[in-house]
């Protein structure tokens, strides 16, 4: 009796080896998403019994090839802004011939996917989707076992579920992943989703994807990483309030001697976190136990969240520190009636001026060192009072966890080192990080074709507004005008009725005056429409600032303008700026002429009238005189005989 039961301990002791040393079985389970608003990406990883194991394996290979290979960095352009679009997209280009995607930048997710040609339920995004047949170096990733597999076990699938009741799904492709022409990385083999299937957010976004940065297998960072092409490090710097924005960079540099570090420890959750022990308000401390920071996940970074989101009781604190030093500047609503922001009036409009009203902010690390943050750093601008602004700081509803979104790092160069597990901040412009970097402004060169490199990779992604000002506005030009074509693909007649309305949203999108937005031409073209659109200057003005038409220029090229789905589609079809006419010296002081004149005339009919006046009264004076000795009617009266 003993020896059959002998036997079955030990078999079943067999298959429970033999499962443990299966670590791939993690990824059989989806990632779990958890979304709050506003963007807020945070994932649950299930992990394996010898999940450490496994990853030291990982990391000595990683160091291995490290030490071998000659690693170089992929630097790429930042689009969009963090407040207005509630991510940042960068661009990236997947196939031969390549083919562009705008993706978000997301530290928060371990995957990239774009979505697929075959895609059955799919959004109308920012690019065509991606077209497998049209590229080819596309290859399907055949199912595996180290994948979850689809119905017919041919090829891998992924999936991807997010508590806010959005979704992606697909299969995995692999193809030659570029950077762009600024990136001296050249084109990579990399694994990526072809999305079939979205919902939500994702299905509604403008966005084309998302570019995942995170830890896991499928994150583009781990598969460069793998391949010994880069460091195990990344980098990313938001622009400052109203510019958007911004530069990233895969692969590691020498951070700068004034950067400060945080230690981020990847076994305390599988997000990016840091070791955050105290905030201070105008330089004092709030009243709280540094354990605060500590609960659930953890403080943690996150570049595909949009605000900050801090545990109850240090939200409170943080709220009343902010509003004593506030306590003379008066308390408005927020822009949105079905949320009770916190938001004053008097900052005044000047972004570089608003640390004179709101305090300074610092975040103390366990290791002593300090980020200090400016006041744009943790406010929004309140988008329907001017001057005014709202803080950007949240109560995370009843989770421990402390989640510092991109506003927190506005104009800020954050490196997340994961080959020595810290995370680096450096206050800077992000609009000119390259010149403070001193990084070196070499593009690719054309590679060759072959498994391993594409062609050409076309033209450079079109400027974000800072650099589209330097490049065609030069400071002495003044816009007097810009017109762009534009076709829809709405019928003409379905359209006639609506141009007005399409002139105003147009406007809307452009952040510019009603008024200023002139319809030119408007034809029939085939099943659609073409519109010929002008912008003028307001009346105001005699021409449109180099700033404003450097941001109209970059929302109409990078198809910012989102007009709603009863227009249908429309494609830019071509822009011009032309300068402002010099007028005459009377075209310029017309106004003032006209007043002059009008001054002048009054002045000489008042004139005239007291004239006049005068003329009448002397006369007047002159019918009533008599000589002295004249006899005046009483006086005859008095001579008459009685």
């Amino acid at each position: 009796m003993a020896k059959p039961l002998l036997r079955l301990i030990l078999a079943v002791l067999f298959v429970v080896a033999q499962h443990l040393h299966r670590p791939s079985e993690a990824l059989r389970d989806p990632e779990i998403i958890v979304r709050p608003s506003n963007a807020m990406v945070l994932q649950l990883v299930h992990t394996s019994a010898n999940a450490s194991m496994h990853q030291s394996h990982l990391d000595y290979r990683r160091h291995l090839q490290r030490v071998s290979s000659h690693t170089e960095i992929a630097r790429m352009r930042l689009f969009d802004d963090l407040l207005t679009n509630g991510y940042y997209t960068t661009r990236l280009y997947i196939g031969t011939p390549p083919q562009e995607f705008a993706l978000i930048v997301d530290s928060g997710s371990t995957v990239t996917y774009v979505p697929c040609s075959t895609c059955e339920q799919c959004g109308h995004h920012q690019d065509p989707r991606f077209q497998p047949d049209e590229s080819s170096t596309y290859q399907p990733v055949k199912c595996n076992i180290d994948c979850t597999c689809d119905r017919d076990k041919e090829q891998c699938i992924y999936e991807r579920q997010y508590a806010e009741m959005s979704s992606s799904s697909g299969v995995l492709g692999d193809d030659i992943v570029s950077f762009g022409n600024e990136s001296v990385l050249k084109p990579q083999r990399a694994v990526f989703g072809c999305e079939n299937t979205e919902t939500g957010d994702l299905f509604s976004q403008h966005a084309d994807g998302i570019m995942g940065l995170g830890r896991g297998q499928l994150s583009i960072m781990d598969q460069l990483v793998d391949k010994g092409v880069i460091s195990d490090s990344f980098s990313l710097c938001y622009g400052g309030m109203d510019i958007g924005g911004g530069a990233m960079v895969l692969g590691g540099i020498t951070p700068p001697a004034d950067m400060v570090f945080s230690r981020s420890d990847p076994g305390r959750s599988p997000y990016y976190n840091i070791e955050l022990k105290e905030i201070h308000v105008a330089g004092k401390p709030l009243q709280l136990n540094p354990r605060v920071f500590d609960g659930k996940h953890g403080t943690v970074l996150d570049s595909g969240t949009t605000y900050a989101y801090l545990p109850e009781l240090a939200f409170v604190a943080f709220k009343e520190a902010i509003m004593e030093k506030l306590h003379s500047h008066k308390q408005i609503r927020g822009p949105d009636a079905n949320y009770n922001d916190i938001c004053f009036s008097g900052g005044g409009s000047d972004v570089s001026q608003i640390s004179k009203t709101f305090p300074d902010v610092d975040m103390v690390f366990n290791n002593g060192q300090k980020l200090s943050l400016t006041p744009e750093n943790y406010l929004f601008r309140h988008s329907k009072v001017q001057g005014a602004y709202c803080l950007g700081v949240f109560q995370n509803g009843k989770d421990p966890t402390t989640l510092l979104g991109g506003i927190i790092v506005r104009n800020t160069f954050v490196t997340y080192d994961r080959e020595n597990q810290t995370i680096g901040f450096w206050k800077t412009n992000c609009s000119q990080l390259w010149e403070r970097l001193h990084l070196p402004m070499v593009p690719s060169p054309a590679p060759s074709p072959s498994y391993d490199e594409i062609p050409s990779l076309g033209p450079a992604p079109a400027f974000p507004p800072s650099a589209l000002q330097n490049s065609i506005l030069p400071g002495e030009f003044r816009v007097g005008l810009i017109t762009f074509d534009m076709f829809l693909s709405i019928k003409y007649p379905d359209l006639v009725p609506h141009v007005a309305e399409l002139a105003k949203l147009i406007a809307d999108e452009l952040e510019i005056s009603e008024n200023q937005v002139h319809l030119m031409n408007f034809t029939r073209e085939g099943n659609g429409s073409f519109v010929k659109w002008g912008i003028y200057p307001a009346r105001s003005a005699g021409f449109i600032s180099n700033t404003n038409a450097s941001s109209i220029i970059f929302r109409l090229t990078e198809h910012r303008v989102r007009l709603p789905d009863n227009y249908g589609s429309y494609n830019l079809i071509e822009w011009k700026v032309e300068p402002a006419v010099k007028r005459a010296w009377l075209q310029q002081h017309i106004f003032a002429v006209v007043i002059g004149v009008v001054v002048t005339v009054f002045l000489c009919l008042l004139a005239s009238v007291a004239i006049w006046h005068l003329w009448r009264q002397k006369q007047q004076i002159l019918g009533t005189y008599r000589p002295v000795d004249a006899a005046v009617p009483e006086q005859e009266l008095q001579l008459q005989p009685l």
